[in-house]
Protein backbone atom coordinates (compact mmCIF):
# COMPACT_ATOMS: atom_id res chain seq x y z
CA UNK A 1 0.00 0.00 0.00
CA UNK A 2 1.40 3.39 -1.02
CA UNK A 3 2.25 5.80 1.82
CA UNK A 4 -0.13 8.69 2.39
CA UNK A 5 0.75 11.92 0.66
CA UNK A 6 1.78 14.61 3.10
CA UNK A 7 2.70 18.22 2.47
CA UNK A 8 6.29 17.34 3.37
CA UNK A 9 6.48 14.53 0.79
CA UNK A 10 4.89 16.79 -1.83
CA UNK A 11 7.54 19.41 -1.06
CA UNK A 12 10.36 16.85 -1.29
CA UNK A 13 9.16 15.44 -4.60
CA UNK A 14 8.11 18.65 -6.36
CA UNK A 15 10.34 21.38 -4.89
CA UNK A 16 12.44 21.48 -8.07
CA UNK A 17 9.80 21.17 -10.81
CA UNK A 18 7.47 23.65 -9.07
CA UNK A 19 10.21 25.95 -7.76
CA UNK A 20 8.86 25.77 -4.20
CA UNK A 21 10.02 27.64 -1.12
CA UNK A 22 8.53 26.75 2.27
CA UNK A 23 8.12 29.43 4.92
CA UNK A 24 9.58 27.19 7.60
CA UNK A 25 8.04 29.05 10.54
CA UNK A 26 4.55 28.00 9.39
CA UNK A 27 5.31 24.26 9.73
CA UNK A 28 2.45 22.00 8.61
CA UNK A 29 4.61 19.49 6.69
CA UNK A 30 2.98 16.53 8.45
CA UNK A 31 -0.51 17.45 7.19
CA UNK A 32 -2.09 14.91 4.86
CA UNK A 33 -3.16 15.81 1.34
CA UNK A 34 -6.45 13.96 1.03
CA UNK A 35 -7.36 14.41 -2.65
CA UNK A 36 -5.88 15.62 -5.95
CA UNK A 37 -8.03 18.75 -6.22
CA UNK A 38 -6.46 22.21 -6.17
CA UNK A 39 -8.42 25.46 -5.98
CA UNK A 40 -8.22 29.15 -5.20
CA UNK A 41 -10.14 30.22 -2.08
CA UNK A 42 -11.98 33.04 -3.90
CA UNK A 43 -14.87 34.32 -1.82
CA UNK A 44 -13.57 32.56 1.28
CA UNK A 45 -11.04 35.36 1.64
CA UNK A 46 -13.94 37.84 1.65
CA UNK A 47 -15.67 35.98 4.48
CA UNK A 48 -18.14 33.82 2.51
CA UNK A 49 -17.24 30.24 3.43
CA UNK A 50 -20.52 28.38 2.94
CA UNK A 51 -19.24 26.50 -0.12
CA UNK A 52 -15.52 26.66 0.65
CA UNK A 53 -13.73 23.38 -0.30
CA UNK A 54 -11.25 23.48 2.58
CA UNK A 55 -10.04 19.90 2.04
CA UNK A 56 -8.25 20.95 -1.17
CA UNK A 57 -4.81 22.45 -1.64
CA UNK A 58 -5.31 26.23 -1.67
CA UNK A 59 -3.58 28.54 -4.15
CA UNK A 60 -3.30 32.29 -3.73
CA UNK A 61 -2.61 33.98 -7.04
CA UNK A 62 -1.93 37.61 -7.78
CA UNK A 63 -5.66 38.48 -7.54
CA UNK A 64 -6.03 36.99 -4.05
CA UNK A 65 -2.83 38.52 -2.68
CA UNK A 66 -3.64 41.94 -4.15
CA UNK A 67 -7.12 41.75 -2.65
CA UNK A 68 -5.75 40.95 0.82
CA UNK A 69 -3.28 43.82 0.65
CA UNK A 70 -6.09 46.20 -0.32
CA UNK A 71 -7.92 45.56 2.97
CA UNK A 72 -7.25 47.43 6.17
CA UNK A 73 -5.33 45.49 8.81
CA UNK A 74 -8.34 44.71 11.03
CA UNK A 75 -10.52 43.44 8.15
CA UNK A 76 -7.64 41.44 6.67
CA UNK A 77 -6.97 39.75 10.01
CA UNK A 78 -10.67 38.93 10.51
CA UNK A 79 -10.98 37.35 7.05
CA UNK A 80 -7.73 35.40 7.38
CA UNK A 81 -8.74 34.18 10.84
CA UNK A 82 -11.91 32.71 9.33
CA UNK A 83 -9.91 31.30 6.42
CA UNK A 84 -7.36 29.50 8.61
CA UNK A 85 -10.04 28.11 10.92
CA UNK A 86 -10.60 25.38 8.30
CA UNK A 87 -8.39 22.23 8.22
CA UNK A 88 -6.78 22.82 4.82
CA UNK A 89 -3.62 20.88 3.83
CA UNK A 90 -1.50 23.91 2.92
CA UNK A 91 -1.46 27.24 1.06
CA UNK A 92 0.56 28.02 -2.06
CA UNK A 93 1.43 31.57 -3.13
CA UNK A 94 2.33 31.97 -6.83
CA UNK A 95 4.50 34.43 -8.80
CA UNK A 96 6.97 34.76 -5.92
CA UNK A 97 4.67 37.21 -4.15
CA UNK A 98 5.31 38.34 -0.60
CA UNK A 99 2.64 37.16 1.88
CA UNK A 100 1.27 39.61 4.40
CA UNK A 101 2.51 39.41 7.98
CA UNK A 102 -1.00 38.48 9.19
CA UNK A 103 -1.14 35.57 6.76
CA UNK A 104 2.13 34.09 8.01
CA UNK A 105 1.21 34.68 11.64
CA UNK A 106 -2.21 33.07 11.44
CA UNK A 107 -0.95 30.18 9.28
CA UNK A 108 1.73 29.48 11.89
CA UNK A 109 -0.86 29.49 14.67
CA UNK A 110 -3.08 27.10 12.72
CA UNK A 111 -0.17 24.84 11.74
CA UNK A 112 -0.89 25.31 8.02
CA UNK A 113 2.19 25.38 5.82
CA UNK A 114 2.66 28.33 3.47
CA UNK A 115 4.69 27.54 0.34
CA UNK A 116 5.74 30.02 -2.32
CA UNK A 117 6.47 29.31 -5.99
CA UNK A 118 8.11 31.43 -8.67
CA UNK A 119 5.71 30.05 -11.27
CA UNK A 120 2.72 31.92 -12.61
CA UNK A 121 -0.61 30.62 -11.34
CA UNK A 122 -1.61 28.90 -14.59
CA UNK A 123 1.81 27.28 -15.03
CA UNK A 124 1.67 26.09 -11.41
CA UNK A 125 -1.71 24.41 -11.95
CA UNK A 126 -0.52 22.86 -15.22
CA UNK A 127 2.49 21.20 -13.58
CA UNK A 128 0.92 20.22 -10.26
CA UNK A 129 -2.37 18.68 -11.41
CA UNK A 130 -0.95 15.80 -13.52
CA UNK A 131 1.42 14.82 -10.69
CA UNK A 132 -1.42 14.79 -8.15
CA UNK A 133 -3.64 12.74 -10.48
CA UNK A 134 -0.81 10.22 -10.83
CA UNK A 135 -0.35 10.08 -7.05
CA UNK A 136 -4.05 9.49 -6.38
CA UNK A 137 -4.78 7.17 -9.30
CA UNK A 138 -6.19 3.77 -8.20
CA UNK A 139 -3.48 1.12 -8.50
CA UNK A 140 -2.91 -2.60 -8.17
CA UNK A 141 0.09 -4.93 -8.42
CA UNK A 142 -0.31 -7.89 -10.79
CA UNK A 143 1.80 -10.98 -11.34
CA UNK A 144 2.55 -11.11 -15.04
CA UNK A 145 4.64 -9.70 -17.88
CA UNK A 146 3.81 -6.63 -19.97
CA UNK A 147 5.11 -6.06 -23.50
CA UNK A 148 4.57 -3.55 -26.29
CA UNK A 149 3.82 -5.58 -29.41
CA UNK A 150 3.19 -3.51 -32.55
CA UNK A 151 2.13 -0.67 -30.27
CA UNK A 152 -0.39 -2.84 -28.39
CA UNK A 153 0.09 -3.44 -24.67
CA UNK A 154 -0.17 -7.20 -24.07
CA UNK A 155 -0.34 -8.32 -20.44
CA UNK A 156 0.70 -11.98 -20.17
CA UNK A 157 -0.74 -13.76 -17.13
CA UNK A 158 -0.82 -17.36 -16.00
CA UNK A 159 0.45 -19.72 -13.36
CA UNK A 160 4.04 -19.53 -12.18
CA UNK A 161 6.42 -21.27 -14.59
CA UNK A 162 3.94 -21.34 -17.50
CA UNK A 163 6.34 -19.39 -19.74
CA UNK A 164 5.31 -15.71 -19.52
CA UNK A 165 8.85 -14.37 -19.26
CA UNK A 166 10.18 -16.67 -21.98
CA UNK A 167 7.41 -15.54 -24.34
CA UNK A 168 8.17 -11.86 -23.73
CA UNK A 169 11.91 -12.51 -24.10
CA UNK A 170 11.27 -14.05 -27.51
CA UNK A 171 9.13 -11.04 -28.45
CA UNK A 172 11.96 -8.69 -27.46
CA UNK A 173 14.36 -10.71 -29.62
CA UNK A 174 11.93 -10.18 -32.54
CA UNK A 175 12.05 -6.39 -32.08
CA UNK A 176 9.21 -5.74 -29.63
CA UNK A 177 9.61 -4.00 -26.28
CA UNK A 178 9.58 -5.08 -22.65
CA UNK A 179 7.69 -2.93 -20.16
CA UNK A 180 7.70 -5.05 -17.00
CA UNK A 181 8.35 -8.63 -15.98
CA UNK A 182 7.02 -10.60 -13.02
CA UNK A 183 5.55 -7.57 -11.20
CA UNK A 184 3.36 -5.12 -13.13
CA UNK A 185 2.16 -1.98 -11.33
CA UNK A 186 -1.14 -0.93 -12.89
CA UNK A 187 -2.76 2.49 -12.44
CA UNK A 188 -6.15 3.62 -13.69
CA UNK A 189 -6.00 6.95 -15.48
CA UNK A 190 -8.51 9.14 -17.34
CA UNK A 191 -11.53 7.04 -16.45
CA UNK A 192 -10.88 3.70 -18.16
CA UNK A 193 -7.21 3.78 -19.21
CA UNK A 194 -4.93 1.28 -17.48
CA UNK A 195 -1.23 2.14 -17.48
CA UNK A 196 1.27 -0.58 -16.56
CA UNK A 197 4.90 -0.19 -15.53
CA UNK A 198 7.56 -2.10 -13.64
CA UNK A 199 8.95 -1.50 -10.17
CA UNK A 200 11.81 0.99 -9.96
CA UNK A 201 14.15 -1.66 -8.56
CA UNK A 202 13.53 -4.03 -11.47
CA UNK A 203 14.99 -1.70 -14.10
CA UNK A 204 13.88 -4.02 -16.94
CA UNK A 205 15.53 -7.15 -15.60
CA UNK A 206 13.94 -10.51 -16.36
CA UNK A 207 14.20 -13.78 -14.47
CA UNK A 208 14.63 -16.71 -16.83
CA UNK A 209 14.52 -20.09 -15.11
CA UNK A 210 17.79 -21.92 -15.59
CA UNK A 211 19.61 -18.74 -16.66
CA UNK A 212 18.92 -16.26 -13.88
CA UNK A 213 18.52 -12.50 -14.12
CA UNK A 214 18.84 -10.95 -17.58
CA UNK A 215 19.48 -7.23 -18.15
CA UNK A 216 17.35 -6.57 -21.24
CA UNK A 217 18.59 -3.05 -22.26
CA UNK A 218 22.24 -4.12 -21.82
CA UNK A 219 21.77 -7.13 -24.12
CA UNK A 220 19.23 -5.89 -26.66
CA UNK A 221 19.70 -2.10 -26.43
CA UNK A 222 17.65 0.72 -24.98
CA UNK A 223 15.09 0.44 -27.79
CA UNK A 224 14.06 -2.96 -26.43
CA UNK A 225 12.36 -1.44 -23.38
CA UNK A 226 9.89 1.27 -22.46
CA UNK A 227 8.94 2.77 -19.11
CA UNK A 228 5.17 2.30 -19.24
CA UNK A 229 2.40 1.20 -21.61
CA UNK A 230 -1.36 1.15 -21.76
CA UNK A 231 -2.74 -2.36 -21.17
CA UNK A 232 -5.07 -3.26 -24.04
CA UNK A 233 -5.26 -7.07 -24.14
CA UNK A 234 -4.79 -9.71 -21.44
CA UNK A 235 -3.21 -12.93 -22.75
CA UNK A 236 -3.96 -15.85 -20.42
CA UNK A 237 -1.41 -18.66 -20.88
CA UNK A 238 -2.75 -22.05 -19.81
CA UNK A 239 -1.60 -25.65 -19.89
CA UNK A 240 -3.31 -27.68 -22.61
CA UNK A 241 -6.34 -29.62 -21.36
CA UNK A 242 -8.19 -31.84 -23.84
CA UNK A 243 -11.34 -31.66 -21.74
CA UNK A 244 -11.34 -27.87 -21.52
CA UNK A 245 -13.44 -26.09 -24.18
CA UNK A 246 -11.40 -23.70 -26.36
CA UNK A 247 -12.69 -20.74 -28.37
CA UNK A 248 -12.34 -21.58 -32.08
CA UNK A 249 -13.96 -18.67 -33.93
CA UNK A 250 -13.35 -15.58 -31.80
CA UNK A 251 -17.05 -14.67 -31.79
CA UNK A 252 -17.44 -15.26 -28.05
CA UNK A 253 -15.15 -12.60 -26.64
CA UNK A 254 -14.00 -12.73 -23.02
CA UNK A 255 -12.89 -9.89 -20.74
CA UNK A 256 -10.94 -9.47 -17.52
CA UNK A 257 -11.78 -6.78 -14.97
CA UNK A 258 -8.79 -4.79 -13.68
CA UNK A 259 -9.58 -1.87 -11.37
CA UNK A 260 -13.19 -2.05 -12.63
CA UNK A 261 -12.08 -1.66 -16.26
CA UNK A 262 -13.02 -4.46 -18.65
CA UNK A 263 -10.06 -5.52 -20.82
CA UNK A 264 -10.33 -8.05 -23.71
CA UNK A 265 -8.85 -11.40 -22.71
CA UNK A 266 -7.53 -14.15 -24.96
CA UNK A 267 -6.90 -17.65 -23.60
CA UNK A 268 -3.98 -19.47 -25.23
CA UNK A 269 -3.63 -23.17 -24.32
CA UNK A 270 -0.01 -24.32 -24.54
CA UNK A 271 1.17 -27.65 -25.90
CA UNK A 272 4.54 -28.80 -27.27
CA UNK A 273 5.50 -27.14 -30.56
CA UNK A 274 3.08 -24.20 -30.32
CA UNK A 275 4.72 -20.93 -31.40
CA UNK A 276 3.32 -18.62 -28.73
CA UNK A 277 5.42 -15.68 -29.97
CA UNK A 278 3.79 -15.64 -33.39
CA UNK A 279 0.39 -16.11 -31.76
CA UNK A 280 1.08 -13.08 -29.52
CA UNK A 281 1.93 -10.99 -32.60
CA UNK A 282 -1.30 -12.11 -34.26
CA UNK A 283 -3.27 -11.21 -31.12
CA UNK A 284 -1.78 -7.70 -31.25
CA UNK A 285 -2.48 -7.27 -34.98
CA UNK A 286 -5.98 -8.65 -34.58
CA UNK A 287 -6.61 -6.08 -31.82
CA UNK A 288 -5.40 -3.31 -34.14
CA UNK A 289 -7.82 -4.53 -36.80
CA UNK A 290 -10.71 -4.47 -34.35
CA UNK A 291 -9.66 -1.02 -33.13
CA UNK A 292 -9.87 0.23 -36.73
CA UNK A 293 -13.37 -1.22 -37.09
CA UNK A 294 -12.53 -4.56 -38.74
CA UNK A 295 -13.53 -7.73 -36.86
CA UNK A 296 -12.35 -10.80 -38.83
CA UNK A 297 -14.58 -13.22 -36.90
CA UNK A 298 -17.66 -11.05 -37.45
CA UNK A 299 -16.87 -10.64 -41.15
CA UNK A 300 -16.44 -14.38 -41.59
CA UNK A 301 -19.71 -15.02 -39.78
CA UNK A 302 -21.54 -12.48 -41.98
CA UNK A 303 -20.19 -14.13 -45.17
CA UNK A 304 -21.21 -17.55 -43.87
CA UNK A 305 -24.73 -16.33 -43.03
CA UNK A 306 -25.12 -14.75 -46.48
CA UNK A 307 -23.89 -17.96 -48.13
CA UNK A 308 -26.33 -20.10 -46.17
CA UNK A 309 -29.16 -17.66 -46.87
CA UNK A 310 -28.35 -17.75 -50.58
CA UNK A 311 -28.39 -21.54 -50.69
CA UNK A 312 -31.72 -21.61 -48.83
CA UNK A 313 -33.23 -19.23 -51.40
CA UNK A 314 -32.09 -21.45 -54.30
CA UNK A 315 -33.41 -24.54 -52.53
CA UNK A 316 -36.82 -22.90 -51.99
CA UNK A 317 -36.94 -21.84 -55.63
CA UNK A 318 -36.27 -25.37 -56.87
CA UNK A 319 -38.83 -26.82 -54.44
CA UNK A 320 -41.49 -24.38 -55.60
CA UNK A 321 -40.76 -24.78 -59.34
CA UNK A 322 -43.51 -27.08 -60.70
CA UNK A 323 -42.62 -26.68 -64.38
Amino acid sequence: MAPKLTVGRLLDRMAGPLQLEHFSQTGGLEREVGNPDVSSPGLALAGYVKRFPAERLQVLGETEVTYLKSLDAATRRAHLTTFFSFPMPCVFITKNQEPTSELLELATSAGVGVIRTRLKTNDFYTRLKPWLEEEFAPSINLHGSLADVFGVGLLFVGSSGIGKSECVLDLVERGHRLVADDLVIVKRRLGDVLIGRGHELQRHHMEIRGVGLVDIPSIFGIRAVRQQKRIEVVVQLEAWDHDQPVERTGLDTETKSILDVEIPKVRVPLNPGKNITVIAEVIAMNHLLKYSGVDPAERFNERLQKHLAGRSAVRRYLQEDDE
